[in-house]
């Protein structure tokens, strides 16, 4: 899988233009995406000047198939504390093989690669068991829960040299 920010033109172009915003990401764009909690976002990411495209909707493009498979993404770029939250969504029929891990996982390490990130926070329905098993498989701990949502937690540990 491959992961780029969504370019502000793409996310311009969506969802009306989809042939335009396929022509510029350079991928297919299945039907079932962008999917509805995305649609609210698009116009932020299409004000998103070049340097902050980052911190805003990446796309997860299936190199086989070379479709678009998914999305994740910041809520913006860090607050003063360091702190940016994270959130991910597979498209229905590409759920179960592992996209929303591994692009979890990437994306986190990114975070963590950025000058000021100290700690990586996300938040998933209380019922999403497979976004559960996720956050935990990535080291993600609970803090409780807001606005009906399990809240987690990630700090940017160090590594031993």
């Amino acid at each position: 899988m491959e992961l780029r920010p969504l370019p502000a033109p793409a996310a311009a172009a969506l969802p009306g233009d989809r042939e335009e915003a396929s022509r510029i990401l350079a991928a297919t764009l299945p039907g079932a995406w962008p999917q509805s909690d995305l649609l609210d976002v698009l116009p932020l990411q299409a004000a998103a000047s070049p340097e902050r495209e980052c911190y805003g909707v990446w796309v997860m493009v299936e190199r086989e198939s070379g479709s678009v498979v998914g999305d994740l993404g910041f809520m913006g770029p860090p607050d003063e504390a360091g702190s940016i939250e994270v959130g991910y969504s597979v498209i229905p029929d590409r759920r179960r093989r592992g996209y929303a891990t591994e692009a979890a996982s990437a994306i986190v390490e990114w975070a963590f690669s950025q000058p000021g990130v100290e700690v990586v926070v996300a938040g998933c329905d209380r019922d999403n068991e497979p976004s559960i098993r996720i956050l935990e498989r990535l080291g993600f701990q609970r803090t409780g829960e807001a606005k009906d949502q399990i809240r987690w937690r990630r700090d940017n540990e160090p590594t031993e040299a």
